[in-house]
């Protein structure tokens, strides 16, 4: 970090929570160029945490320390920032708004108690973010909006709230509506639909508190009563909708209590205009952070269980219970080394405590599961990529601990003498391949080391050694992931180059043959003989290699013929014509020949390769390619596009159905060439402005097309 950096973050100490009670966890969601980093920083800089705030496009904010952050100018990595307002500390988790980077965002759901969307408004919001509402929904997080970049020249409150109300759900009411300046574009300050006062920021930060002008009256009287209906039918009381109606004024003070409950319920999800450059409306939102948003104690803790999976009582955000954390994000700083963003749910991590790491569940991604016992010898609070240490860690607060060896994004951390695993939470799959070839010796030992680190980090990126086509596959999300793991690994001192990703294919016979394997050298000593004659037939897909022995007569001693079984299958592995392996067929075994001396075992396997490939110069190679049946979601609006689509990739269409998950989607089962979706994942964001996603799963293998057989016949080079 930069000297001046530092100079910047440092203005305040670390707050440390005594209790549950004084912690808010909130996860700043929204779209790529939404104001999320923009609008923490000025957050931070309203609370006195941070001298001054950063820019984005100058690389000095809080949350954006990541280099590829600053390289790309947009949020890459999950980033904690606390703040302290009114003795409240709130956690803001800033996450990416990118779809490539999906994985960070979930971590910090998984970390947070509600979630502040935040909408532009003036380029709206993308279907990604209606699609997190509805996810958020499902689970009861607690939700509100900020309206940020009212200062753009085609900023439109009006209709980027009527978005909101459409998208969110009429659930979505303002609390306070702009208040424009002279020129009726620039926004000075905020009108307070509850209070009836208007908030004056044309002086600066903090506002001046006024009575509203004559001209305010209309619109606070048309958008006060909708959000007063709004509040009063989440209101416990049920006498309070009929006062309401008789005429009867209802106190704020009532209004707000209500207001507050309806939040913390995720029954009720206020609006806060806001512009961050300016801090219009920067007061109006910390009061909602700290007042409506809940606690940790009224949030719901993930299920645990014992280590071997056995079941365990559920948890309480107790600072006296048993210790239970996660590890939501893990990154590997060069100074300090490994670095773990944690979340306790239950008990208090100090330091100097011996603790329990466990991780379960993502062997598949190249995280084996792993248990070890560690000591915690510093707890921090941080601020971006600074670390400012503090005593201890309440059950309900996010702190970071430093240099553990074991661990990694997802693991649960525990007391040693009650060891416990938190149930994962849903991790995204990796569908965008990209093959890395190192450029010398050295760079593959590099490589090896600086692949472990990211692994760890980076549950959404998937480690594939393809032992068939001897390519290095980092699965990624999307390109712009890529490009970031790359970098990063480019960073790190290791040179590498990248070529498309392969898919393995099969070889098959298309029809019966036969074929002998005629193996005889003498050349002084003992020679080699052996000779044996086949008879080959197709079998249906997946049934495998059958070997069948009809010798008669002893024309090979017993005890060679299972030697000519494996030289069949060691061919067949290391197939005829492309490389691939060969399967699905039958090999009877009927003659041969055999020398009293000069046989062997060795020279019957050379007999049997050599029989198979006999039979294979006879008999038509067809070349198998894997299809995959997959599912994908997309807006309704795309599902022509799609269908378009998926025919040009040599798809079959299985049917469409209405997404379960509701909302305007539409989910398409069809069957595709696995070739076909090396880069599918690019195309369909480009055809669904980035809302479509899809899932995978292995059918079959099928014959591939005559010319593509023939081009993947020339492409590939066997190197065995």
């Amino acid at each position: 970090m930069a000297r001046g950096d530092k100079e910047k973050v440092s203005q305040a100490p670390a707050q440390v929570a005594e209790q549950p009670s004084d912690v808010r966890n909130v996860v700043v969601v929204g779209h790529a160029g939404s104001g999320k980093t923009t609008l923490v920083e000025a957050l931070l800089a309203a609370t006195g945490t941070i001298g001054r705030a950063g820019s984005v496009t100058e690389g000095t904010t809080v949350t954006d320390h990541d280099p590829a952050a600053v390289k790309q100018q947009r949020s890459v990595a999950l980033a904690c920032a606390p703040l302290s307002h009114q003795g409240v500390k709130v956690n803001l988790l800033d996450t990416p708004g990118y779809a490539d980077f999906v994985g960070e965002l979930r971590a910090g759901l998984r970390a947070a108690d509600a979630a502040l969307f935040v909408v532009s408004a003036w380029d709206g919001m993308d279907a990604a973010t209606a699609t997190l509402w509805e996810e958020c929904a499902a689970v009861g997080m607690p939700r509100a909006v900020a309206i940020t970049r009212l200062d753009h020249p085609r900023a439109d409150f009006d209709e980027a709230l009527a978005l909101c109300q459409r998208v969110f759900g009429e659930e979505v009411q303002p609390l306070y509506l702009p208040m424009h300046g002279d020129d009726g574009h620039s926004v000075e300050g905020l009108i307070g639909l509850i209070s009836q006062q208007v908030y004056d920021y044309s002086n600066g930060y903090p506002p001046q508190v006024r009575r509203p002008d004559p001209e305010h009256l209309p619109a606070i009287e048309e958008s006060r009563g909708e959000l007063i209906e709004g509040i009063i039918a989440e209101s416990e009381d049920e006498t309070l909708m009929d006062r309401y109606l008789a005429g009867e004024v209802i106190d704020s003070q009532v209004l707000i209590d209500d207001l507050e409950k309806a939040v913390a319920r995720g029954h009720f999800h206020p609006a806060v205009p806001v512009c961050a450059e300016t801090g219009v409306g920067l007061d109006a939102l910390l009061e909602l952070l700290t007042r409506a948003f809940p606690t940790p104690l009224e949030h719901p803790l993930p299920a645990v269980t014992g280590v071997d999976g056995s079941p365990r009582d559920a948890l309480d955000c107790d600072p006296n219970g048993p210790l239970v954390a996660e590890v939501v994000k893990t990154t590997i700083d060069p100074y300090v080394g490994r670095v773990s963003l944690v979340r306790v749910f239950s008990g208090t991590l100090r330091p100097d405590t011996p603790v329990h790491i466990s991780g379960h569940g993502l062997a598949e991604r190249g995280h084996p599961d792993h248990d070890a016992d560690e000591r915690v010898t510093h707890i921090y609070s941080p601020l971006g990529a600074n670390l400012r240490e503090v005593a201890k860690c309440v059950a309900g607060d996010i702190c970071a601990v430093t240099k553990s060896t074991a661990a990694e994004t997802g693991d649960t951390i525990s007391g040693k003498d009650r060891p416990l695993l938190v149930a994962p939470w849903l991790m995204p799959e990796p569908l965008l391949p990209v093959a890395v070839v190192p450029k010398t010796r050295s760079d593959e030992d590099a490589l090896a080391k600086n692949l472990a680190k990211l692994v760890a980090g980076d549950p959404t990126l998937r480690l594939e050694r393809n032992p068939e086509t001897h390519q290095l596959v980092l699965w990624c999300m999307g390109e712009a992931h890529a490009d970031v793991v790359l970098d990063r690994l480019r960073a790190g001192g290791v040179e590498l180059s990248t070529e498309p990703a392969k898919v393995a294919l099969r070889e098959a016979f298309a029809a019966p043959a036969s074929g002998q394997g005629r193996h005889v050298k003498q050349s002084g000593g003992h020679g080699q003989y052996a000779v044996c004659a086949i008879q080959l037939e197709p079998l249906p897909r997946g049934t495998g290699i059958e070997f069948v022995d009809k010798i008669v007569g002893g024309a090979i001693p017993h005890n060679y013929i299972p030697s000519v079984e494996k030289g069949v299958r060691a061919q067949a592995e290391k197939g005829i014509v492309a490389g691939y392996p060969v399967v699905d067929f039958r090999v009877t075994l009927v003659d041969g020949k055999a020398h009293s001396v000069d046989s062997s075992d060795a020279a019957f396997q050379t007999a049997g390769s050599m029989a198979l490939k006999d039979a294979a110069e006879k008999a038509q190679i067809t070349l198998l390619e894997p299809v995959d049946e997959v599912v994908i979601t997309v807006p309704d609006s795309a599902v022509g596009a799609v269908m378009s689509d998926l025919s040009g990739r040599r798809g079959r269409v299985l049917g469409s159905e209405s997404d379960p998950g509701g909302g305007e989607r539409t989910q398409v089962r069809a069957e595709v060439p696995a070739v076909e979706l090396l880069r599918y994942l690019v195309d369909l964001r480009s055809m669904t402005a980035g809302a479509g996603t899809f899932t995978r799963e292995f059918a079959r293998y099928e014959p591939m097309p005559g010319h593509l057989a023939d081009q993947a016949r020339k492409e590939h080079t066997p190197t065995r």
